[in-house]
């Protein structure tokens, strides 16, 4: 395979985008099989681990998805939009309902990992809530998945002196979730602030989300201010780039 027009793109690469090409195009489907490795080596005249290349570089993206012993399909999967500001809306957890169905869009969204626990807040902590060092929280992490397949890992950390002995401590807070609790207590969120990044998973975020080898993650920092400017949660969120489009729509 030759390249065009004096471009230094590998080989792989090139293929992936012509695969990628094809399945934007519809010539391959949700669910349909990819031309496997060894078509893919007669069709352009590569070695194996080049075509096993073009074909990692469509499963990173979340295009496709190897099946043991199948071959390699389109992935069937829809992308999870993210409306940053909608879900956030005191109308949505005031009434009641989850941030996280805002996004789900009636599929089936499940917490399958909790964990609730007081401890005492590292440095880095401290330094988020505002808060001197040794002060007690409550942390709060959670695994979402969605149609089977992990998409996200949360860890909430709430200063003590304002949600012990609350359902905050709880594994189910109860409807409207955190934020419905924190209002109860007096301490409603008034304002939001999200730091987003991209990067490389470390070894125990890409077995928490199954991620394949290469796949990056979206980090989103969200800090929950109450009135007065005291922070009330800082949370942390991995999300498996793959399933999630980002999404801010607001006034200019």
């Amino acid at each position: 395979m030759t390249s065009q027009g004096g471009t230094r793109q590998p080989k792989y690469q090139r293929i992936a985008d012509a695969l990628r090409t094809a399945i934007q195009a519809g010539e391959y489907g949700p669910g349909d099989r990819l031309p496997g490795e060894n078509d893919l080596m007669a069709t352009y005249e590569v070695a194996r681990m080049t075509a096993r290349q073009a074909l990692g570089v469509l499963q990173n993206e979340g295009l496709a998805e190897a099946r043991k012993g199948a071959g390699v399909f389109v992935r069937a999967f829809k992308p999870l939009r993210r409306r940053g500001i909608e879900r956030l809306a005191r109308e949505q957890w005031g009434a009641g309902r989850s941030i996280w169905s805002e996004e789900s869009e009636e599929r089936e969204l499940v917490v399958d990992q909790i964990d609730v626990r007081e401890e005492e807040a590292d440095g880095r902590v401290c330094d988020a809530l505002d808060v001197p060092a040794g002060t007690r929280v409550w942390a709060r992490s959670r695994r979402f998945v969605l149609d089977g397949k992990p998409v996200l890992f949360a860890l909430s950390h709430l200063p003590s002196d304002i949600v012990a002995d609350s359902a905050v401590t709880q594994v189910d807070t109860g409807p409207g979730g955190t934020y419905a609790r924190l209002a109860e207590l007096g301490f409603a969120p008034v304002h939001f602030r999200e730091e987003i990044r991209s990067r490389m998973p470390s070894a125990d975020e890409a077995e928490r989300l199954s991620l394949a080898m290469g796949t990056p993650v979206i980090h989103i920092v969200r800090t929950a201010f109450a009135q007065g400017g005291r922070v009330v949660e800082v949370n942390e969120m991995t999300l498996d780039s793959a399933s999630y489009v980002l999404e801010y729509d607001f006034d200019a």
